[in-house]
């Protein structure tokens, strides 16, 4: 039997965007497949479209509308509610490609902790600007696209969720904190998984690159003087 795949959308006012992250989910090959949206209190029209998706989704969606502490809290509400064997994130401005969830779990493996990841388009007004081809391996100057990536659960168990003091970077603390355990199995899957829309929250260059440097500071990775360069430099 195939596995279940969990893919969870954070989400908040979002209802000029979030119907094409819906469809995109809704139109995978790969049908095996819990669909968790967690809102944080919308006050415009995206409650009203999750409804209006339910129904056709024939069991397989839960969502929750009400406040959160952050996008990171409302990612690990998301895994708290999921069941499947792989858990999946994309946000309420992004989108998968159709096959995206079939060809990550062509890439599974028995290994109980895993990180499987692809390339990611990134789009400005409706054009392709760019894709993302960046590798675990340089976790220390870049993080891999997070739209892409999902992650076994027996990794939130026993590696933890996002931390939340952080509010745009907390996906990249995660991954640099499985890459430095050892034990963690990732694969970079060569092919296009998911869609950026450039303009969200993660395009704050200055603040990505404050909580970056902190985070490489904790996990050791630049010296206390080049975390508070950065820091001075990006105020």
């Amino acid at each position: 039997m195939k596995p279940k795949i969990s893919i969870i959308t954070p989400c908040f006012n979002s209802e000029r965007t979030i119907r094409g992250t819906i469809e995109s989910v809704l139109d995978q090959t790969y049908k095996n497949i819990e669909y968790i949206i967690v809102d944080g209190g919308s006050t415009d029209g995206t409650v009203n479209i999750i409804r209006e998706y339910y129904p056709k989704f024939n069991g397989r969606m839960k969502y929750v509308s009400e406040k959160d502490k952050g996008v990171y809290d409302a990612m690990n509400k998301g895994i708290k509610m999921s069941t499947g064997a792989l858990i999946g994130i994309i946000n309420s401005d992004d989108h998968y490609e159709p096959d995206a969830v079939e060809t990550i779990t062509e890439h599974m493996t028995d290994d109980r902790y895993q990180v499987i990841y692809g390339y990611c388009k990134v789009w400005d007004r409706g054009h392709v600007t760019n894709v993302l081809k960046n590798r675990h391996e340089n976790l220390a100057d870049r993080m891999i696209p997070h739209p892409t990536c999902f992650v076994t659960r027996d990794i939130y168990r026993d590696f933890g969720l996002f931390l939340t003091i952080f509010k745009i970077a907390g996906d990249y603390e995660l991954m640099i904190r499985l890459y430095k355990s050892g034990r963690v199995n990732f694969t970079q899957v060569n092919k296009v998984i998911a869609n950026f829309r450039e303009g969200g929250l993660s395009c704050n260059g200055k603040r990505v690159a404050r909580e970056k440097a902190l985070i490489t500071y904790h996990h050791e990775m630049i010296s206390f003087k080049e975390m508070i360069r950065e820091l001075i430099n990006n105020i």
